[in-house]
């Protein structure tokens, strides 16, 4: 029997962390390091549950509104960014803030504030509710609209002569937003477009690497957790490929059954799901029965983003 004949699991590559969430969590360390704990994270540092509760053992204190943190207490922004707003009661608050926005992100924040300081109306292409579209709406009191599909492209009315721009949620694909970008361009030709594509480089190489993957296995397994929007993404386009697919962020919650006449597995994670834990999902598929393991061929991504100035001085 050849390789190819052998049951195997194919990994993808890229994947797992990206360079933003790699530089979250270890702000996240470094401060428990320096400070002691426990640290105060707004929202969950990355949208994965694997990290928050390792981080939580360590002492991260994970809260929803800055009201819950002691005044005076050290803060982190999770690495979806955060509004003004929030920036404004950090102040208020006196607390110490260490900013784990992924620069990516940070990167669209500057550019609404200076198109709205502009003239623009500026449209936002994103989830509504996603920690990053509120952060990056909230860069701004007036002048941006969340665009989701295009009944909210149709249903927009502005005059003829208005200056229109648009930014779009870093984790969604360019696959994604194209019928959404080609129907704005089409309603407002002069429409002005970011300098470069906003789409996350680790959300685009991921999702060409399930691509590459999808037409060689029977079965796709992604790493990740439900609230993780390029992880769900990974999911729904190996299955729009064709291809079974299921999202675990434990090794307990594969079941045997999907794993029956499959004979190549595929396996990818987003971009906030660790190694270690692919790794351990690997092992369990591998209890349901032997599998060669091999790495496909891909993009190695050598993107690192420094820590904050406040915290390595």
């Amino acid at each position: 029997m050849s390789q190819t004949d052998q049951p195997e699991i194919l990994l993808a590559q890229p994947r797992g962390f990206c360079a933003g969430v790699d530089r979250a969590i270890n702000i996240v360390n470094e401060a428990l390091s320096r400070f002691g704990k426990p640290i105060y994270v707004r929202h969950e540092i990355v949208h994965n549950k694997y990290v928050v509760d390792e981080l939580r053992t360590k002492g991260a204190v994970f809260v929803e509104e800055l009201a819950e943190v002691p005044r005076g207490g050290i803060v982190v922004f999770s690495a979806h960014g955060v509004s003004q707003e929030v920036r404004r009661d950090a102040e208020a608050r006196g607390l110490q803030v260490y900013d784990a926005t992924c620069p990516l992100v940070t990167k669209v924040h500057l550019e609404v504030v200076k198109m709205c300081k502009e003239g623009f109306t500026v449209l936002m292409i994103g989830h509504a509710g996603h920690p990053e579209v509120e952060g990056t709406m909230g860069q701004v009191g007036e002048g941006i609209i969340l665009i989701e599909d295009l009944e909210d492209v149709a249903k927009l009315n502005l005059p003829a002569d208005e200056k229109v721009a648009f930014v779009t949620q870093t984790t969604l694909s360019v696959d994604e937003t194209k019928e959404i970008v080609d129907a704005l361009t089409k309603k407002f030709p002069d429409i002005s477009k970011p300098r470069k594509q906003d789409i996350c480089y680790a959300t685009q190489n991921r999702q060409d690497a399930v691509k590459f993957m999808a037409p060689q296995v029977d079965l796709v397994i992604v790493v990740g957790s439900k609230a993780s929007s390029n992880s769900n993404r990974l999911r729904e386009l190996s299955e729009k490929l064709g291809v079974p697919s299921y999202m675990v962020d434990a090794p307990e919650q594969l079941e045997e059954k999907w794993f029956e006449g499959k004979k190549r597995i595929g396996l990818t994670a987003g971009a906030s799901a660790p190694e270690s834990l692919a790794q351990s999902i690997v092992a369990r598929i591998q209890e349901f029965g032997p599998r060669q393991i091999r790495s496909l061929p891909g993009i190695v991504e050598d993107v690192t983003f420094s820590l904050p100035k406040n915290l390595t001085n």
